[in-house]
């Protein structure tokens, strides 16, 4: 009984059933909807699908996946609607950016049914309309950039696409999901320009990068003679410290030398005849000092008595014994002082 049943309702739906148009087909790929099962009264949805049904010409249910009972004749499955995620090629097209330079642009998109009874009735042929909406969305987006900025900004671009379908797919139960440019392509002459202009900036690294390497060349020659100058004027400090301790070192043991002798002569002054001693070392000065005028200069200033030998011995005796009477305990530094006077007295009688 219930099999002739739905023979008998099988048979009345498929002459009396028109066709309907199935949702979201195109000619060349059917991507959102398989064709429209027939009422059987016993039916079995597939999993992520979702089919609308109507009953007397008026929306009554959506079918979960599933097994699912309908009336014959009176209900009727009017959309089925695919809740995977579908892909969308957006035809290529022309697009002027905000410095006037016309690019051909194409891309995919990608969507979901979120909603299947607005995914139904909220839009007559959803395809075409989101196809629509996603090349209007595109062209408005690049008129807001620059050249430049398309090829550097285009995560920012199908982000900023991806939110304007949104906005207004909302009511169509669709949800737009990420929108991928796939292909630019700019005009003959803007390429051409654009290669020049990578060409321009190579060579201006170039550039660039030689001054640099030659500026660097410098600072480091620079710092090479910086650094000689500073290790020569250390070896010169050096060498005129060493210098000068020799000299001291000099200085010093001839003013010790010179004192020994002082003190050797002033011993040998208390001795006897050391006056006569001290005479002739007085006389063969004397005699010494004659010998090495008009050596140094041409202008020579001589005593009036200058054979009369005797006579400054006497008088250089007469001075020595005046200091030894006036001075009898005098150190070896008092008789050096007045060594250096009696060596000095030939010397000012020349000059006077």
């Amino acid at each position: 009984m219930l099999r002739s049943l739905c023979r008998t309702g099988g048979l009345i739906l498929q002459q009396t059933q028109r066709t309907a148009p199935r949702l979201w087909v195109t000619p060349a790929q059917q991507r959102w909807a398989s064709s429209l099962p027939m009422n059987t009264l016993v039916l079995f949805v597939p999993q992520q699908e979702a089919w609308v049904v109507e009953r007397m010409g008026r929306f009554h249910r959506i079918l979960e996946p599933g097994l699912n009972f309908l009336i014959p004749v009176l209900d009727r499955i009017r959309y089925v609607q695919s809740l995977k995620e579908i892909v969308i090629d957006v035809p290529e097209q022309s697009a002027v950016s905000l410095d006037n330079v016309t690019l051909q642009i194409d891309g995919v998109l990608y969507l979901r049914i979120l909603d299947p009874f607005k995914a139904s009735y909220g839009v007559e042929e959803p395809e075409y309309a989101v196809t629509q909406l996603a090349q209007t969305t595109m062209r408005s987006e690049l008129g807001k950039l620059t050249l430049d900025k398309v090829f550097r900004e285009r995560e920012s671009l199908n982000s900023n696409i991806v939110h304007s379908i949104n906005q207004a797919s909302d009511e169509w139960g669709i949800r737009c999901l990420r929108y991928e440019i796939k292909d630019i392509h700019v005009p003959p002459r803007v390429k051409e320009s654009m290669q020049m202009q990578v060409e321009a900036e190579r060579k201006k690294r170039a550039t660039v990068l030689e001054s640099e390497g030659t500026r660097e060349s410098a600072i480091n020659v620079a710092e090479g003679c910086k650094q000689a100058q500073i290790l020569a004027s250390e070896g010169q400090k050096a060498e005129q410290i060493n210098k000068a301790a020799g000299e001291a070192q000099a200085i010093l043991a001839k003013a010790e030398a010179k004192a020994k002798a002082i003190r050797v002569l002033s011993e040998a002054l208390t001795q006897h005849n050391g006056n006569a001693a001290a005479s002739l070392s007085v006389a063969e000065q004397y005699v010494s000092a004659f010998s090495n005028l008009a050596k140094e200069s041409n202008t020579i200033l001589l005593p009036s008595n200058t054979g009369d030998i005797s006579g400054m011995v006497s008088q250089a005796m007469t001075i020595y014994s005046t200091l030894a009477k006036a001075n009898p305990k005098a150190s070896p530094k008092e008789l050096e002082q007045s060594g250096n006077e009696v060596q000095t007295e030939p010397d000012e009688q020349r000059t006077q």
